[in-house]
């Protein structure tokens, strides 16, 4: 069994924010599927959340959605979090869901509705300062179907001016993150489509606007980690959203396509200064469930990157730079490759029980008897799902 006793301080720095969006009703562009059980207001969806953190040890932040978590008080919210072991992370914005943004929010031709879009980020800002939290994400629908159906490059000059006004709503200690995505909903156009219109757009704000990587957002075959090492080598990679697919944003359990992909990416987030303790990068779920358990399946996301980021912080890095540095092409990705193919499984079962945590997390949630609980006590009312 291998020794993590080299890198045990170093998995302590892990911190994995999840969204709460991921414990609600989800599922594809024809069905979205109930599941018993399921929460049916932000208080339930912090409980089940707080079982991800307790059952791992890795997940002490939960990331709000506005207005699917608008609540009448975050005191109250955020006093809930802290009696579940918890506390709330990063607050998501939501233009996407209003007829009003049919042909854009923060990028709309119509004064008005540009003004309501950013409003409403005003109105997330004004929950983060009730909530303690630090980032702002924006993910933005806006874009065009047609060649000729907008100005693109007026969509751009609207895109920074209404970033402008929200940049300079938030506090000292808050950052703007502004994520990107290739396509959709829009399919001509996207106005944030890759990471370097996201740098772009934040390089001209400030330092206190980074970029948010979804690994779900690029086209196929993207050498993703160049684009992390990139981010952190320029200071503008200010947080993950982990996932996986197969053809598009599909959202799916972290590592579950290419846990190769992911290791990769770690192992650039380690060497850049992006991981832990060395950088503020902040690492969350964004993933939907739709036909396995929520909290079972963020269980396992988490555990997934874990796992990865274990056999990143195994590399060996000395030997990896002398056989770069002697044009050693074989042997410096065999080192690569032994580190990839270290089985950690054992060694992290020991060391989350050396902290008095469950040796196996999946095994103990299940025996726990908390999925059947909810099952039980949560009848009647309205579930969350997408837009609740």
């Amino acid at each position: 069994m291998v020794d993590l006793a080299p890198i045990s301080s170093r998995l302590a720095e892990q911190r994995i924010e999840l969204p709460s969006w991921a414990f609600g009703n989800s599922g594809t562009r024809f069905k979205v599927f109930a599941q018993p059980g399921v929460p049916r207001d932000p208080f339930e969806k912090i409980s089940d959340a707080a079982q991800v953190h307790k059952h791992t040890g890795l997940a002490p932040t939960v990331a709000l959605h506005i207005p699917w978590d608008k609540v009448d008080s975050y005191d109250d919210l955020a006093k809930h979090a802290e009696d579940n072991g918890v506390a709330l992370g990063t607050v998501n914005s939501n233009t996407f869901q209003d007829d009003d943004y049919k042909l854009g929010s923060v990028t709309h031709r119509d004064d008005r509705i540009r003004q309501k879009a950013i409003d409403h980020h005003f109105a997330c800002i004004d929950v983060m300062n009730q909530t303690g939290s630090r980032d702002l994400k924006i993910w933005l629908a806006d874009g065009t179907n047609y060649p000729g159906q907008d100005d693109m490059r007026g969509r751009q000059d609207r895109l920074h001016d209404s970033l402008s006004k929200i940049y300079e709503r938030i506090g000292e200690n808050q950052r703007l993150v502004l994520e990107y995505k290739f396509f959709e909903p829009a399919f001509y156009h996207t106005d944030v489509p890759d990471w370097g219109t996201s740098y772009a757009q934040v390089s001209a704000l400030g330092e206190r606007a980074v970029v948010c990587l979804d690994t779900g957002h690029h086209a196929p075959g993207t050498n993703i980690e160049f684009i992390v090492m990139q981010l952190l080598r320029l200071g503008k990679l200010g947080s993950f959203d982990f996932n996986s697919r197969f053809y598009a944003d599909d959202d799916l359990i972290v590592g579950a396509a290419d846990p190769f992909q992911l290791f990769r990416i770690l192992v650039e987030v380690v060497r850049g200064g992006g991981y832990g303790d060395d950088g503020d990068t902040a690492f969350m779920l964004d993933q939907c469930h739709n036909i396995e358990d929520k909290i079972p399946g963020q269980i396992r996301s988490v555990l997934n990157v874990q796992e990865m980021t274990a056999r990143a912080l195994l590399v060996d890095t000395a030997a990896l730079a002398t056989a770069q540095a002697a044009g050693d092409v074989l042997s410096a990705n065999g080192i690569l490759m032994d580190a990839f193919y270290t089985d950690v499984r054992p060694a992290l079962a020991e060391w989350r029980a050396a902290r008095g945590l469950p040796e196996d997390p999946m095994a103990a949630y299940a025996a726990s008897g908390y999925g059947a609980s909810i099952v039980a006590d949560r009848v009647g009312g309205n579930q969350a799902g997408w837009g609740a």
